[in-house]
């Protein structure tokens, strides 16, 4: 068997969603699977749309989700005189022709088929055939360069996801491989990239099935290898419609913006119409030595965003502490919110992590550290009644003089809520409320322990307690 080698080919026409993002793990894992080579190519021939900043933004998703390539990118934009080269082969070999149909008589002939009912297609008129006789090129019209497709038999393989799909060669008219400036088309170039890079095995949407028999025929009339095919299924949103914006359908580096971790992400993708048993949560290399095409679903996936917050909140939890603390900083600096005054940011991260599924509400939730947090009036008012305000006086001077730390604090609050008849939440909520400004926090003993004696008391000041 020759060496795998693999290409993910985004075009450069906007970000890389997680679509795209699926596309290029399956292609990335398949070739570190088998020892192989990962190509990343950038096409680039739709100079309209084509943008620096969608190509850097394709970049920035593959470096953040860590899906290195081994070779690339390379950019179709400038392999046009290769393109040129071939194309000057094809029409010396009789693989291609140039058409010189113009708009106004494809469109009169795209009329005429559809008042018959006929699919639109192109007639062959300059077609070179066996004792045919094409008409005097027109001095006036620069022509298009069309492959001449076979015009019998089948085209088909055998795809690693869908199985066996054939088309017949007699649906395929002639594409159109070079435009009548000399700009060679997408089929093609795709085509040519292929050959000369030696890919294996095309992994992708499956929005390109009906490409495929044209590039097989066009390979074929290169003399080139075919590589194997597997079109991977639609990713659909959490409602079962169409992958939007609304539902996912967005930059893989909002992702990173929205808190999330490339491990959860990552984790996620694989799981997108492929699966290993019932195995949810794996690491990256567990994903490589596992990944095969054999078992990706020919369905269409179906996004969830719950599971991959849960997954989220996993990889958050087995997160080292240190490097926890390190992304949230980052996240707090990002607001112009200091942590050096603060209490230890790694503590505070330890204590709302179990509560949190993405570094962002992490950062909400420890934000009141270290800023001054002032309670809602209307909070205040649920929470602080009348009758806990002697309880809250006597805790305030306990406080004072107890030992600082979690089981001192916690026997305080049971001593105090003791001598005043009282229920726990009864001085547990008002306290949340002044120190954190929520009503829900983690054990609140931890809390006062993590936000320390003197700032703890000059919030209870503030309250007039």
């Amino acid at each position: 068997m020759k060496p795998v080698r693999t290409r993910f080919a985004p075009s450069p026409t906007g970000y890389l969603h997680i679509g795209g993002a699926r596309t290029a793990l399956f292609s990335w894992a398949f070739a570190r699977r088998h020892g192989g080579t990962f190509i990343l190519r950038i096409e680039d021939t739709d100079v309209a749309r084509s943008t620096p900043e969608a190509v850097q933004a394709i970049l920035d998703g593959m470096q953040w989700l860590g899906l290195e390539h081994d070779e690339g990118p390379f950019y179709q934009m400038q392999r046009m005189d290769r393109y040129k080269e071939v194309i000057r082969q094809m029409l010396a070999a009789g693989t291609a022709y140039h058409c010189y149909t113009t708009r106004e008589e494809l469109d009169a002939l795209r009329a005429e088929q559809e008042a018959r009912k006929e699919k639109p297609r192109y007639d062959g008129r300059w077609r070179p055939e066996p004792g045919k006789t094409l008409p005097v090129p027109p001095a006036d019209v620069p022509p298009v360069v069309r492959f001449r497709n076979p015009k019998d038999g089948v085209v088909a393989w055998d795809d690693q996801v869908k199985g066996r799909i054939e088309f017949a060669n007699g649906e395929l008219d002639d594409l159109i491989i070079a435009r009548a400036d000399g700009t060679p088309t997408y089929n093609f170039c795709v085509c040519v990239d292929d050959w000369d890079m030696g890919i294996t095995h095309v992994i992708r949407g499956d929005d390109h099935v009906n490409n495929t028999p044209r590039q097989i025929n066009i390979l074929q009339a290169l003399g080139a290898d075919i590589p194997q095919y597997a079109h991977l299924s639609m990713i659909l949103g959490d409602d079962g419609a169409k992958l939007s914006k609304r539902h996912g359908a967005v930059s893989v580096m909002q992702y990173d913006d929205d808190g999330y971790l490339p491990a959860a992400v990552i984790n996620y993708l694989a799981r997108l119409g492929w699966s290993h048993g019932d195995d949810e949560v794996f690491s990256r290399q567990q994903f490589v030595e596992w990944f095969d095409l054999d078992h990706i679903t020919a369905s269409a996936a179906q996004f969830n965003t719950e599971k991959l917050l849960w997954l989220n909140q996993h990889y958050m939890k087995q997160m080292p502490a240190a490097e926890l603390a390190a992304r949230v900083q980052s996240r707090l600096a990002a607001r112009g919110v200091a942590t050096a005054d603060g209490p230890d940011l790694e503590k505070a991260v330890a204590l709302y992590v179990d509560r949190s599924n993405t570094l962002n509400v992490l950062a909400d939730a420890v934000e009141g550290f270290y800023v001054d947090i002032h309670p809602a009036p209307e909070l205040l008012a649920q929470h602080l009644a009348d009758e806990a305000r002697p309880a809250l006086a006597d805790f305030a001077a306990g406080i004072a003089e107890v030992a600082w730390e979690v089981p001192a604090i916690a026997a305080l609050i049971k001593e105090t809520v003791a001598r005043h008849g009282l229920k726990m939440p009864r001085l547990a909520m008002p306290l949340r409320v002044i120190l954190t400004g929520q009503a829900q926090t983690p054990s609140v003993d931890a809390v006062i322990a993590l936000i320390g004696r003197a700032r703890v008391l000059e919030k209870l000041a503030a309250q007039k307690i």
